[in-house]
């Protein structure tokens, strides 16, 4: 799965398979937790992050809201996808 962030121990990364993925969202793993992550809004949809990951996870995904679209899109056309800045 392309990595396209990490942050605060926090690894963000991206995949498309037509015919399953139909709502844009991104993976978040933290240790041995992971989530799937929905871009518009940020809202958790399987799985589970401790709080205070999840939260600087949703935060980061407000911010970059347009660039986690574009690599959607990106990905939906099997192009590479660009990497996000994560939070400081």
């Amino acid at each position: 799965m392309p990595e396209i962030s990490c942050f605060h121990g926090i690894i963000i990364a991206m995949y498309f398979e037509s015919g399953r993925h139909h709502r844009p969202h991104f993976h978040a793993r933290y240790g041995e937790y992971k989530a799937s992550v929905a871009i518009d809004p940020p809202t958790i949809l399987a799985g589970a992050l401790p709080r205070r990951q999840q939260n600087l996870v949703l935060a980061w995904a407000e911010l970059h809201q347009k660039e986690l679209l574009d690599n959607w899109h990106r990905a939906s056309q099997q192009k590479p996808l660009q990497t996000i800045t994560g939070l400081q």
